[in-house]
């Protein structure tokens, strides 16, 4: 049996995360959760990839989703009435082309300075429909894919064994952006073999390992880019059958439901790990 330890959802898709004691699990995921996205002049996505400087900023969206606020280090916060029906222009993420709301050249210019980049600010129109692979098909916002990323803290705590093995400083758990952290497993990476899982009042669906990038080389408190770990000592023991290095996995939201801290976590039915 495991237990929910953390709740995190991130307003703003590569921005800093918040944590909750409980939540709403929609079928896109944690209810705002990556439902606004920075993009360039030209509409292409902004992500940690390239501009690690989001992880400084701070979003704060009200329960409604009404008005967000977005703080940063040496600038004063700037506070914005979320729009939902303003005109939508086409937006890319990964190569794929969606729709978005612009926020408006307030935002935009607060943005801007912060990134030392022209941005703008984008959030998903109600109609958002996006298909999510995997195992489990389900939907999501702006996410990279699936609605949600689960991970153990005991899959952790084999991690960190090997890094500090190498002579480096353990890592915190925010370097993964797990929505969902469990605590309770005996067995490191068992969120990879869960398949169907009750979780509060919501049930999730396997979809996939979470195969990482170099957003995991980014403190996510200051910004900067701290590599090699643990992109280096996951290649030892964690590469995919599909290609790349996972931790943590990605499930689909089957039943949406409310899900709290300290909630017992039940497997269902269970899988062979993909890693």
């Amino acid at each position: 049996m495991a237990t929910v330890i953390e709740l995190i959802y991130y307003p703003v898709k590569g921005c800093a995360g918040t944590s909750v004691h409980g939540a709403r699990l929609t079928p896109a995921g944690i209810a705002h959760d990556r439902s606004f996205m920075v993009v360039g002049a030209d509409g292409v996505a902004r992500t940690q990839r390239r501009d690690p400087l989001l992880a400084t900023v701070r979003p704060e969206i009200t329960t409604d989703g009404a008005h967000l606020t977005l703080r940063a280090p040496g600038i004063d916060a700037v506070t914005l009435a979320v729009d939902t029906e303003g005109p939508r222009r086409g937006v890319e993420l990964f190569g794929e082309p969606y729709q978005g709301i612009d926020q408006g050249d307030t935002v935009a210019g607060w943005l801007s300075q912060v990134l030392g980049a022209e941005s703008r600010l984008v959030r998903v129109p109600p109609e958002h429909a996006r298909p999510t692979d995997g195992l489990t098909p389900g939907t999501c916002g702006y996410a990279d894919s699936n609605a949600l990323l689960v991970a153990s803290t005991a899959s952790l705590e084999l991690l960190n064994e090997r890094i500090t093995a190498r002579g480096a400083k353990p890592l915190p758990m925010s370097r993964f952006r797990a929505n969902i952290v469990l605590a309770g497993w005996d067995e490191p990476h068992t969120e990879d073999r869960a398949r169907r899982v009750l979780a509060g009042g919501a049930e999730l669906g396997y979809a996939k390992p979470a195969i990482r990038c170099a957003v995991t080389l980014v403190d996510q408190e200051t910004g900067a880019r701290r590599g090699p770990e643990p992109l280096r000592s996951l290649a030892d023991y964690r590469r995919a059958a599909g290609g790349g290095v996972a931790f943590g996995a990605k499930f689909s939201v089957v039943r949406h439901g409310d899900l709290a801290v300290g909630d017992e976590v039940t497997v269902a039915s269970w899988g062979a790990s993909e890693v």
